[in-house]
């Protein structure tokens, strides 16, 4: 997967995970990388994948071409931005669009991300008891709908979400909206956020990727 700028990364993650944006970001740069597929969601052992690099066994987690490891998506989307500022994935630290880059990358996983740890297995925070675990994965669905909602209320996007300029803030945006409750919901609180994020679908040079890594089907209204 990508073109070759003579460094080769490694990223532990999976199709339709938080490892996409990452991997869309590399794939925009054209970094060369490989992906060792680890569906952390689906058990131990898919989790155990991880382990090695990762203690918490979550993905994404790269490997950099000196061997130095990175957790953590926004961590990591921020890094790409920063490393390779020719891609123009990211406002540098002297733009004034950057204080609301960082806001808006730490508030998806502080806010948002951090619910599917609950939502993949309820049963770490409410046992084994049924009721309790749909009534969680419903209030969760909730509170991410409410945060999308509410960023959506505080940022002002023009082609894009920090202007006329793509960034992996796009990237996040366009992969995290496509989970619970997905789209149909997230157009409804986020409306023009959502004009973004099908904008974000549609660009010609992730075409074979989103369908590669993580397709829309029938979620692209």
């Amino acid at each position: 997967m990508g073109r070759s700028l003579g460094m080769s990364f490694t990223l532990y993650g999976a199709a339709g995970s938080g490892s996409v944006p990452v991997e869309a970001a590399m794939t925009l740069i054209g970094l060369d990388y490989r992906v060792i597929e680890a569906v952390t969601w689906e058990g131990e052992a898919e989790r155990d994948k991880v382990a090695a690099v990762n203690p918490i066994r979550q993905i994404p987690a790269l490997i950099l071409p000196s061997g130095e490891v990175l957790t953590e998506s926004a961590a990591i989307l921020i890094w790409l931005a920063d490393a390779y500022p020719e891609a123009r994935l990211g406002p540098s630290i002297a733009d004034p669009r950057r204080a609301q880059f960082l806001r808006w990358m730490s508030f998806i996983p502080a806010s948002i991300y951090s619910m599917f740890w609950v939502r993949d297995e309820p049963s770490r925070l409410v046992g084994d008891d049924a009721a309790a675990q749909a009534e969680l994965k419903q209030r969760t669905a909730e509170r991410i709908a409410d945060c999308w909602r509410v960023m959506d209320g505080q940022i002002t996007p023009g082609r894009f979400l920090l202007g006329d300029d793509l960034s992996v803030l796009d990237l996040y945006v366009a992969v995290a909206s496509r989970w619970t409750p997905r789209r149909a919901r997230f157009n409804t609180e986020a409306p023009r956020m959502a004009e973004v994020v099908r904008r974000v679908d549609a660009l010609p040079a992730l075409q074979d990727f989103w369908a590669e890594r993580f397709p829309l089907g029938d979620d692209a209204a």
